[in-house]
């Protein structure tokens, strides 16, 4: 079967497909046929050795995927060949077939996509987790959402519309912002041209927003903070900017407020039962139509350095796909 390697840790450009052995199911495994797969912005670190997992060399990157079972392993009782499923994997997706465990896949339903469900796994879990299990979020609540026009940007905008809130979208250029609008957003923020602290206090009537969704860091992280309503929830997604904040710890005494981590990947190892719960909502807001992920492109897995590339160079809007 075909597979996308990383061989040394390098650009997107060092990657290779080719041919390896087929996986044999274990016990407590299912083998599944990789219908699609998606990428994100830490498959561009974890090629460098620049992300928090580091796994052994020669591995596929892509962390999350959909399709179809055909094996399952000694003691697998809950999947049979022919499922359709979907499932997350830390890395290793980008290939033609995968083996995983039986408790980290998801029955998906026949009239979801493989490509919706393939994007559907880490930045609408993690967002979804945010909102429900570490904001409490609100019907009518406000969220500022830095970021977003992204992969995670774009879910942060979209559930928390689903969910009631209103939505203040937060980019650095027109173009990203008007995107965020189509998805949902009912304020917009350049912040490439505009203070965003004081913008975010004139939206809102000088209120301050009940909760900020931020997956960028750096100098934005403070700006945000400071614009927080009184027991305001700002939630850290992570450092796309590559810069960790360091947060002056009175503004969160002056205001009440809470900051609070989102690690979705240990969320899900430590409570699996909330992560089950949290996919099965996203996945009927998708079979009502009233969650719409929005596919940037579909690439063949020889081009996945090109798609990888894309998303390292900040021109992707929404999922990037990977059809094996």
């Amino acid at each position: 079967m075909k597979a996308c390697l990383c061989k040394s840790l390098g650009p997107a450009s060092s990657l290779v497909v080719e041919e390896i052995s087929e996986p044999v199911a274990k016990a407590g495994e299912v083998i599944v046929r990789v219908e699609a797969c998606a990428l994100n912005f830490f498959d561009t670190l974890i090629i460098r050795g620049k992300y928090q997992f580091k796994p052994e060399l020669p591995f596929s990157p892509s962390a999350e995927f959909a399709g179809v079972v055909e094996a399952a392993g000694e003691g697998v009782t809950d999947f049979s060949p022919g499922d359709r499923v979907m499932g997350y994997m830390r890395w290793g997706a980008a290939r033609e077939k995968v083996a995983v465990r039986a408790e980290d896949i998801i029955p998906l339903p026949y009239d979801v996509g493989f490509e919706t469900a393939a994007g559907l796994i880490v930045t609408y879990g993690t967002t979804l987790h945010a909102y429900r299990d570490r904001a409490d979020l609100k019907p009518g609540e406000t969220v500022a959402v830095l970021g977003a026009s992204g992969g995670v940007g774009q879910a942060a905008v979209e559930i928390a519309a689903v969910m009631g809130a209103k939505v203040i979208a937060c980019a650095s250029s027109e173009d990203k912002l008007a995107f965020a609008k189509s998805l949902g957003a009912e304020m917009t923020i350049d912040y490439s041209a505009k203070p965003l602290k004081e913008t975010l206090k004139a939206l809102t009537d000088g209120r301050g927003v009940d909760v900020v969704y931020d997956p960028v860091g750096g100098e934005l992280a403070e700006q945000a903070l400071r614009a927080t309503a009184w027991e305001g929830r700002f939630l850290v997604i992570g450092f796309a900017s590559g810069d960790i904040p360091k947060i002056p710890l009175n503004l969160l005494l002056l205001k009440g407020c809470d900051m609070r981590g989102v690690f979705w990947g240990e969320a899900l190892k430590r409570n699996p039962e909330g992560h089950r719960e949290n996919m099965a909502q996203l996945l009927e807001w998708v079979r009502d139509g009233r969650l719409k992920p929005h596919v940037h492109a579909v690439y063949p897995l020889e081009d996945i350095g090109t798609a990888l590339e894309e998303i390292a160079a900040r021109k992707v809007r929404g999922k990037v796909i990977i059809r094996p």
